[in-house]
């Protein structure tokens, strides 16, 4: 996915946040807050492993859907709730965007890659890191904006 596509992804999702509303999520799932909070956590491990291809340094990126909501409840009480974690989801969103967008030939750099979207998609291999940005903004981005709509709608 190229810096363009990436940006007009996030400019939805954090249209979403903005639009705000939402409910209280059911049993098990997360809060907006939480889903801002992990997207802003997530941006900030694929923008290591962006700098890293870039430096031409070997990097393992895992995805921490299932494993950093401790971490996620702490960021967002950190931030002051769904406004602070907003925030700084648009600045690491913005800094992974203009990475990817210097990226170039470099996108075609393998990268250990483990990340889990459900039972939909389980990837535990060397990915081209392109490959992997792509899968972030046509799966993993998109599935967290359909979760905030839900929070909303419910």
């Amino acid at each position: 996915m190229d810096g363009e596509g990436l940006r007009r992804v996030y400019e939805e999702v954090l249209a979403e946040v903005d639009a705000g509303g939402f409910g209280a999520p059911p049993e098990g799932q997360l809060s907006a807050e939480q889903i801002v909070g992990h997207l802003a956590a997530n941006d900030e491990l694929m923008s290591e492993a962006t700098e890293a291809v870039l430096a031409g340094s070997p990097f393992a990126y895992y995805d921490l859907e299932t494993i950093h909501r401790p971490q996620v409840d702490a960021l967002v009480a950190e931030c002051g709730g769904l406004d602070g974690v907003a925030t700084l989801l648009r600045a690491t969103s913005q800094k992974l965007v203009a990475l990817v967008e210097r990226l170039g030939p470099a996108a075609d750099t393998p990268v250990d890659t483990h990340l889990r979207e459900g039972f939909d998609l389980v990837v535990d291999e060397p990915l081209p890191w392109g490959r992997t940005l792509d899968l972030h903004g046509r799966v993993h981005l998109p599935k967290h904006l359909a979760q905030l709509r839900m929070l909303r709608a419910g």
